[in-house]
């Protein structure tokens, strides 16, 4: 057992809402996106809200000025050949802005967030409106 796994923890219930949003976004029509921090005190990764973010424009209100953010983000696209395609990645919000504590933090818990989410593909972004380009970097990268 690696020790972010031990340092870090995930309830059932986050558990078990992380694979009910893998295995019920594949089909989804609209982008979808689960917002997730760490307590700082318990160190429980766990959703920062109860929502389901189905649009960009919300999703990047809700992203803190100087806070780090997991974003698990299932997003239906066509690509250039026409085929239809949902990638199913992590944004991995690092602001400029925050302090090196809280960097930290989210970087210890990246790679254990990426394996109990499920997640093939981690995008880093910096700022809200690095989402503008989203689809793009869906698109660009295998």
């Amino acid at each position: 057992m690696s020790s972010e796994s031990r340092l870090y923890t995930f309830s059932d219930e986050t558990k078990q809402r992380l694979r009910k949003f893998r295995l019920g976004t594949s089909r989804a029509k609209d982008p979808q996106a689960i917002i997730y921090e760490i307590d700082k005190k318990t160190l429980e990764v766990r959703p920062s809200d109860d929502d389901v973010y189905t649009d960009i424009e919300s999703l990047a209100d809700e992203l803190p000025e100087h806070a780090p953010r997991f974003v698990l983000l299932s997003y239906p696209l066509t690509l250039d050949s026409g085929r239809l395609s949902v990638p199913y990645v992590m944004l991995y919000y690092l602001p400029i802005t925050c302090n090196s504590e809280v960097k930290m933090l989210y970087a210890g818990a990246k790679e254990l967030m990426r394996n109990t989410a499920e997640v093939n593909k981690i995008i880093e972004i910096e700022s809200a409106d690095d989402l503008e380009d989203i689809e793009e970097k869906l698109k660009g990268e295998p």
